[in-house]
């Protein structure tokens, strides 16, 4: 327990500095309402497909599929709304084929023991493929505005309501892996599946309803999106994948499996959105060095954990 409060007394630090050297070099820009708006709704999508990263993470695989289960449950329910069509029903489609999708995934991981790093990475080909077909190629446009409206409404007039709904899924995903039975045998069978498995869990069905929900916010993120830009295609926020495992990094998560916090998770997308929406107020800084950015950041932070760990490990060996 003191590992996560050390973790997120670290990551709120983190969040503080930067905010203080932003507000400091960039106040015109930074410091206004519209730009907080504007990041609150941005970071709700790729953040909840993090948190489905991370809990892929911490049972010990990953999940690099979840952009594009994202982009196929846009498209889906956006083919389903168009025109005069029937947007709850819309929306429960793409719930089912998110949790259906990440049912996939954990059936390639559990039952026929593929790594999750290439099962995941053949699934993100498969769904971007039929994702494709679905779409002919081309932008699912045309989103009726009762569905549009959804993002430009703001609770009290400045929250924007998608990130009402991270927060509110934040807040149940922490509960469900911190308080309930399946999340503690989540971080047990991140920890050691063989030792789970004596322990009498039934490691595969974890495993699948772990993916499954990694599936079912990324159906969420993709609808998000699709009420933002009012429209989805199959190759949309390709670079989210890099930036959602640096963000189940940067908040806590160990890619061994077995350790993480949802709440870590949270600090660390709001300190990457930040740092992005800081970068866009540099003319003189290309996008095209944006994925170098996270490149380098990533391994900066996996660097910074492994010497954490190696250190924390010598003095718990001098303790014992």
């Amino acid at each position: 327990m003191k590992k996560m409060d050390s973790n997120i007394k670290r990551l709120l630090i983190i969040l503080a500095a930067f905010a203080v050297i932003a507000c400091a070099t960039k106040p015109s820009q930074f410091i206004k309402i519209g730009n907080f708006q504007t990041m609150s709704k941005q970071l709700s999508e790729y953040g909840l497909m993090a948190i489905g990263v991370g809990i892929c993470m911490i049972s010990g695989g990953i999940d690099l599929s979840t952009v594009y289960i994202s982009n196929l449950c846009g498209i889906m329910a956006g083919l389903m709304m168009r025109g005069e069509g029937n947007i709850p029903l819309a929306i429960l489609m793409a719930l089912i084929v998110g949790a259906i999708c990440g049912i996939f995934n954990g059936f390639l991981v559990s039952y026929l023991r593929i790594p999750a790093m290439l099962a995941t990475l053949g699934t993100f080909q498969l769904f971007m493929g039929i994702a494709i077909i679905a779409s002919k190629g081309s932008t699912v446009s045309g989103i009726p505005a009762e569905y549009t409206v959804f993002a430009t409404t703001a609770l009290f007039g400045y929250i924007p309501l998608s990130f009402v709904v991270f927060i509110l899924l934040v807040i149940a995903v922490t509960f469900i892996m911190s308080k309930t039975k399946f999340g503690t045998r989540v971080y047990l069978v991140g920890t050691n599946e063989k030792a789970a498995r004596f322990a009498g869990i039934h490691c595969n069905a974890v495993l699948i309803r772990t993916y499954m929900l990694s599936g079912i916010l990324s159906a969420v993120a993709g609808l998000l999106s699709l009420a933002r830009i009012n429209s989805a295609k199959a190759d949309f926020g390709s670079s989210f994948t890099m930036q959602c495992i640096l963000i189940a990094v940067l908040g806590g998560v160990n890619p061994n499996g077995g350790f993480g916090t949802i709440p870590g998770i949270a600090i660390a997308v709001v300190i990457l959105q930040m740092m992005s929406s800081y970068l866009n107020m540099f003319p003189g800084i290309s996008n095209y060095y944006r994925d170098l950015i996270w490149g380098i950041a990533l391994i900066g932070v996996l660097i910074m954990n492994f010497a954490l760990d190696r250190r924390r490990t010598q003095r718990l060996s001098k303790i014992s």
